[in-house]
């Protein structure tokens, strides 16, 4: 899937992801490939990628929303 992580300064992380995890408001989540179209609101925290690499790579995050739709994870973060 295709993931997209903005700030209102600029993108921090632009490319595919087999597992986004995220920290929700209500608790942390992860996304997947062909997950079920939604938009949820993200309290502070540190968001988990797993690309094609094994290394995982962390984005910290002051808040912020996203939007999942057609295999494409978009992340607007404070």
């Amino acid at each position: 899937m295709h993931l997209e992580i903005t700030t209102p300064d600029k993108e921090i992380f632009s490319g595919e992801a087999r597992l986004v995890q995220l920290p929700g408001i209500d608790g942390s989540y992860e996304i997947l490939e062909n997950h079920a179209p939604m938009i949820s609101v993200l309290k502070k925290g540190k968001i988990k990628v797993l690309s094609s690499s094994e290394k995982p790579e962390f984005f910290e995050i002051n808040g912020g929303v996203i939007e999942v739709l057609k295999n494409k994870v978009l992340v607007l973060a404070e």
